[in-house]
């Protein structure tokens, strides 16, 4: 079965898609002028954005893994998680404080999830 990337980098894609699963890279905010809270909802705004381009969504995400820059921004992103995330629909999820690329990046989160059914 073929693998489907999107966004071909020369060092990753932002998204492959192969057997009905759909893997993203770290996303991470464009607009580093933001604080957490606005951080958190620009990248949250882009997984369901390339979710819904692989016939995914939210609802259907397998796991997670959230990379913050200081746990001192853990409630702040949890409060815009909660507002995000489906009720009963929350996923298998990590959060880790973590040294990111760019000393303005706060977040930068990665998902995994399952096509719709066809």
């Amino acid at each position: 079965m073929a693998v489907q990337r999107f966004y071909v980098e020369r060092r990753w894609s932002d998204m492959a898609v192969h057997n009905g699963t759909v893997y993203l890279a770290g996303q991470v905010s464009e607009d580093r002028t933001q604080d957490i809270t606005g951080q958190t909802r620009e990248v949250l705004g882009h997984i369901d954005r390339l979710l819904a381009e692989a016939n995914s969504d939210k609802s259907l995400i397998l796991t997670c893994q959230i990379y913050i820059a200081d746990m001192k921004y853990f409630g702040e992103m949890n409060q815009v998680w909660d507002e995000w995330v489906p009720a009963g629909n929350a996923p298998p999820r990590a959060t880790v404080q973590a040294l990111l690329a760019d000393p303005a990046m706060l977040i930068e989160i990665v998902v995994t999830a399952a096509q719709r059914d066809r």
